[in-house]
């Protein structure tokens, strides 16, 4: 069995992953603040507005986050509920 050479082979480069999953994390991040404050948001793929959906006093079950009508964003929130 021969091995693959070195130039036939990639490098995963960690440090580009990581700086692009934060950049999203905190793009999420900051959407779901302006939400809170009750500011508009639309889908970047489908333009549509997007929904914060979060527990009431009647309804604390459910699917909690940042959706649109089509389903192209979906940040799903895990709230602690006292």
């Amino acid at each position: 069995m021969t091995e693959p050479s070195s130039s036939n082979t990639q490098k995963l480069d960690f440090s580009a992953i990581n700086k692009t999953t934060a950049k999203s994390f905190n793009e999420q991040k900051n959407l779901i603040k302006r939400l809170f404050k009750g500011n508009t948001a639309q889908c970047d793929t489908c333009k549509q507005p997007l929904k914060l959906v979060v527990p009431t006093e009647k309804a604390k079950t459910g699917h909690y986050g940042v959706f649109c009508k089509k389903g192209c964003t979906d940040i799903l929130l895990e709230i602690d509920l006292l």
